[in-house]
């Protein structure tokens, strides 16, 4: 039986085993989320899809020390650490997979982005700002990697001059006298850009509350660090800029496995507290990570990876590691964790069931409207056998798209060109009742909508 209140020592400080369950539910709830949206885009229900299977313990460690009022600058790797700030639901990770342009089912970009590109919201519907204090506050993600460096810099100094700046202390909304940390997060790969030097340069030498993960999985997509990377060692590269002891001339550097819980519970504990107390900058260089899945549902890690490697990847799969680890501290058996990750696995998996239910209904009662403008159509029409295979296709797509319905719509129109119907109205009819909708849907709010706009501004 679980004793839920019992202490174990986790580094330098002291955690419930209901704390440590805890961390372990996200962690396999994550993975879950990553290996069932593979599926899904490998079964045609999304198009594409990129996951943060292999980070999921050092962003529960990161999660730990995150605090409401911080910002994240991030990229499509952070899932964990979304889920674990319960900024993220599985649901909202799976209707953005699928691209649902309702914003309150994706409310980081309505379906516009990319999968697994994250953000919060800082102005209310008015376009006035929200308590940022109080929000786990995250930049939208851009899928240009390294673009996440010049955001973090700009961030962390925000908070540096909130605390400096006397003026601008009665802004409570958007800082607490400079407590907040800017934490960013970027892949091996992406350290070889101009980006990323250049923003650690301008972090060391500003000396902001910045704390940068590095998550090194050894690959950049196929190509392996001995080809892009001197040394093959970030933490070696790193060196120069290193602080002196006592100094503010560089960065405090940590180099970590990412399967070891206790070492990273501990690192982002002392680096994200001298961060926030006294505005020194860290970097964590988060080594031996794995991606159980290769780089994306676009490709294949057995292609490129060694036996030997693939097996070293299986051995020290974090998620895997944490489990033998729990174990070993008694904190829960075997037959215990398998209970959690059926109740897990089945969690996700209704919540995946939910976000497709969400998204494919309106399609499918959009697709049999039209079927039936069309089957009313053919009935007096001397092109029925032209619409008949229109309106099959549109009762049995097997992934539901608004493409298909517009497609029907024009193919129905082209057919009966020469007729003159009055259900042919009926149809042209519901296209213009569709079209804004579209807009609506597709291109709005490319640029704020509200009063504040710098649209609205006049021009000089």
């Amino acid at each position: 039986m679980m004793l839920l209140d019992k202490k174990i020592k986790v580094a330098a400080r002291l955690m419930s085993a209901e704390e440590i369950l805890r961390d372990y539910h996200v962690a396999y709830q994550s993975r879950q989320a990553s290996l069932i949206g593979r599926r899904e885009v490998l079964s045609g229900k999304a198009k594409f899809g990129i996951f943060g299977d292999g980070k999921e313990l050092p962003q529960i460690a990161l999660a730990k020390n995150f605090r409401k009022g911080d910002w994240r600058s991030g990229y499509y790797r952070d899932q964990t650490l979304m889920f674990a700030l319960g900024a993220v639901s599985a649901q909202q990770f799976f209707a953005q997979l699928y691209a649902h342009t309702d914003v309150t089912a994706d409310p980081m970009s309505g379906g516009r982005q990319m999968n697994a590109h994250f953000a919060s919201r800082s102005l209310n519907p008015d376009g006035s700002w929200r308590n940022l204090s109080e929000l786990y506050n995250t930049s939208a993600d851009l899928s240009p990697t390294g673009a996440q460096m010049p955001r973090l810099v700009g961030l962390a100094q925000a908070s540096k001059v909130y605390r400096e700046v006397e003026s601008l202390q009665h802004l409570t909304q958007f800082s607490r006298h400079g407590d907040e940390v800017a934490f960013g997060t970027i892949g091996n790969a992406s350290t070889a850009e101009g980006l990323f030097w250049e923003s650690v340069n301008a972090l060391g030498v500003l000396q902001v509350p910045a704390v940068l993960s590095i998550w090194d999985d050894g690959y950049g997509i196929s190509v392996a660090n001995e080809y892009q990377m001197v040394k093959q060692n970030l933490t070696e590269l790193l060196k120069g800029f290193q602080r002196t002891p006592g100094g503010r001339d560089g960065f405090d550097i940590y180099r970590v496995p990412a399967w070891d819980y206790a070492s990273l519970v501990d690192a982002y504990a002392r680096a994200v507290e001298a961060a926030r107390s006294e505005h020194l900058p860290a970097i964590l260089h988060v080594v031996d990570v794995t991606q159980p899945q290769g780089h994306s549902t676009s490709g294949s890690h057995e292609r490129y990876k060694s036996k030997e490697r693939l097996e070293w990847e299986q051995e020290f799969d974090c998620v895997r590691k944490f489990r033998a680890w729990i174990v070993a501290e008694g904190v829960a058996t075997p037959d215990e964790l398998d209970a959690l990750e059926r109740e897990d696995k089945d969690f996700v998996e209704s919540q995946r069931k939910a976000a497709w239910e969400a998204y494919a209904l309106p399609i499918r009662e959009e697709a049999h409207e039209v079927a039936d403008i069309l089957d009313e159509m053919a009935s007096h029409s001397a092109h029925a056998a032209e619409l008949a295979p229109i309106k099959h296709r549109l009762l049995t797509m097997p992934t539901p798209l608004r493409r298909e319905i517009v497609v029907g719509l024009r193919e129905a129109l082209f057919a009966l060109k020469d007729e003159h119907l009055p259900t042919k109205q009926i149809l042209i009819d519901w296209k213009k009742k569709l079209d804004p909708l579209q807009t609506n849907r597709y291109n709005a709010y490319l640029y704020s909508q509200s009063q504040d706009s710098a649209l609205n501004v006049a021009e000089v």
